[in-house]
């Protein structure tokens, strides 16, 4: 989950501002490559199963907090405004 403790955010939060503005006009492949070469990175510092399961599980959660804080309320937006499949 990304609610990490306040005081372990402002390096974390540093980083993050320093690659936004390449974020802004990254496409999709740039985007992948950044998070793959990052989860790349750990892997290589503690090959195993166990972090093969570490990784795949943040990036379960990942997908799963972004569809339901970002994804799922675009979604109940357009339902609103175009009408249910209903």
């Amino acid at each position: 989950m990304p609610y990490i403790k306040p005081e372990r955010r402002p390096q974390l939060d540093a980083f993050i501002e320093a690659i936004e503005p390449a974020l802004e006009t990254m496409e999709d492949g740039d985007l992948n490559y950044l998070i793959s070469s990052m989860l790349w990175i750990r892997f290589q510092r503690n090959k195993g199963y166990r972090m093969i399961n570490a990784i795949v599980g943040v990036l379960e959660c990942v997908k799963l907090e972004f569809y339901a804080r970002m994804a799922r309320p675009y979604e109940e937006e357009k339902i609103v405004e175009n009408g249910d499949i209903i």
